[in-house]
């Protein structure tokens, strides 16, 4: 017996499975063509993997043969694989999905439907709906996003003039929408429809520019305090109703669309207080912002419409799909930005991002954008408040400037990174960390003491933003030192 012989295998084993080269192909391209994710586990023991891989127990088995896959009578080997795997496709919590047995399914789906179809005109009808009920729960999550967003920015808006004052006339209105109804609108100050609290409780006469000791001391008392309860009662609300509302999100977005099961953390309760908080957090004065958190909110959206569809709600590698096309649209209401989103979508979040997911997805950004300029929360027709529209030609010499902002931003930003990431270090290691509410109160009442005293800090991020790229003119009433400086009158 040569070498070449004592190796070769049995022809027996050869048998066993045997893939002919037309059915390999056509396996291969069922696979390619067909409308999946990807595949996913639903095994809730562990030991259920153990028992896949032993596919020579004895429940696999037919007597004492082994069984064989026999592709030329119109089976395939997905098939012999469904039949192995249990019946219970509902995860447990943070378990990972397997992307896998979801691919399966979805295919075996597609099949049944595609066979039904043929028998009746209802299931011709149910099998159509069934097709485009992907671009259906993206335009749903669209309309979703931007309604949310929109809430959101009205809230915030309203919140925050709030701690300076009220409209007496419409106390739903803010300080800019107030003023409208009056002919001196170039500043709140002249607004004769906004009170402030010492004007509300008739310590300084209505109208009135001059602002007493005693007037200045009681808009002071009012502002601190109301921006320690909107923290208070945002943290309460995270705390006691929805834990899983803090932070940004992004993170445990990226986790749970590369196929990580987190319970609970795209839920309505999550969506619900997240909205709340925002408003509550940002007006408070918190050196935060809305945007990131946008991105949560639409997929909170897309994972509680996807399960008014079956195709998506019973498979969690398709859900992901829906959720994709959703953090497009945070990124598009939140910068107003649709390409940015499906940009941010497809390279930072997203484990996978098909053809038609791209197509989906730009669709729901588009729509998101579209229903947040319906809503107009700025009163701008714009989709964000800092919207820049500036037709002059720029000069070499500013390219300087701009220079040297780039070297302080980022040695400012490594900076705070490091003492960012200091003070979590000590606040795991100290008694610090066991006390988030009180932390949160004291970080309040010191961010509004500080920011009180200078009239830009007093503003949330997106006011101060939207003021830095206005262009000049009679109705502002920005007093930046650089407006009028001698410089800027000699290049211009």
């Amino acid at each position: 017996m040569s070498l070449f012989e004592a190796f070769r295998p049995k022809p027996s084993l050869i048998n066993e499975v045997e893939l002919a080269p037309m059915e390999s192909s056509r396996l291969l391209e069922d696979t390619d063509n067909s409308d999946i994710n990807g595949y996913q586990s639903t095994f809730n023991d562990p030991e259920d993997d153990d028992e896949l891989l032993d596919i020579t127990d004895e429940r696999y088995r037919s007597s004492s043969k082994r069984a064989k896959i026999d592709l030329s009578q119109g089976s395939s080997l997905v098939d012999t694989f469904e039949a192995m795997l249990p019946s219970n496709d509902k995860y447990e919590d943070f378990y990972t999905i397997d992307w896998l047995h979801d691919k399966n399914r979805s295919m075996q789906r597609q099949k049944k439907i595609r066979y039904k179809r043929k028998q009746s005109w209802w299931a011709r009808i149910v099998a159509s709906i069934d097709d485009g009920s992907g671009w259906l729960v993206v335009l749903l999550v669209g309309i979703a996003a931007g309604t949310c967003a929109g809430i959101i920015d009205i809230g915030t808006g309203w919140m925050s003039d709030l701690k300076d004052g009220v409209c007496r006339k419409a106390f739903w209105l803010n300080a800019e929408q107030c003023c409208w109804a009056s002919n001196l609108t170039f500043g709140v100050t002249q607004c004769p429809h906004w009170y402030t609290w010492a004007e509300l409780l008739g310590i300084q006469h209505e109208g009135s520019k001059d602002e007493s000791d005693l007037a200045y001391a009681v808009n002071y008392v009012f502002f601190v305090m109301l921006a320690m309860v909107m923290a208070s009662m945002a943290v309460l609300l995270v705390r006691v109703f929805a834990p899983y509302a803090c932070g940004s999100g992004i993170p445990e977005i990226k986790t749970i669309l590369s196929g990580f099961i987190i319970r609970g953390y795209l839920g309505k309760w999550t969506l619900l207080i997240k909205s709340m908080t925002m408003m509550l957090a940002v007006a408070a004065g918190l050196s935060l912002g809305k945007e990131g958190p946008l991105v949560h909110v639409a997929c909170c959206c897309g994972n509680i419409f996807s399960y008014l569809f079956p195709k998506y709600g019973t498979n969690e590698a398709k859900k992901r799909e829906v959720l994709s096309a959703a953090s497009a649209a945070g990124v598009s209401v939140a910068f107003g930005a649709p390409i940015g989103g499906i940009l941010f979508s497809l390279e930072e979040v997203s484990y996978y991002f098909p053809l038609k997911t791209l197509w989906r997805s730009f669709f729901c950004a588009l729509v998101a954008a579209f229903v947040l300029r319906a809503i107009n929360p700025f009163s701008t027709d714009h989709l964000v408040m800092f919207y820049i529209d500036y037709n002059n030609p720029w000069f070499i010499w500013e390219l300087f400037p701009f220079i040297l902002l780039g070297i302080f931003g980022g040695l400012y930003g490594a900076l705070f990174n490091y003492c960012n990431l200091k003070w979590c270090r000590y606040r795991k290691t100290s008694s610090l960390g066991n006390y988030a509410i009180t932390e949160v109160v004291l970080l309040t009442f010191v961010t509004a003491i500080i920011s009180y005293l200078n009239p830009y800090t007093k503003q949330n991020t997106s006011e101060l933003i939207a003021q830095l790229f206005q262009n000049c003119g009679p109705e502002d009433d920005v007093n930046l030192w650089f407006v009028n400086s001698p410089i800027l009158l000699f290049f211009h």
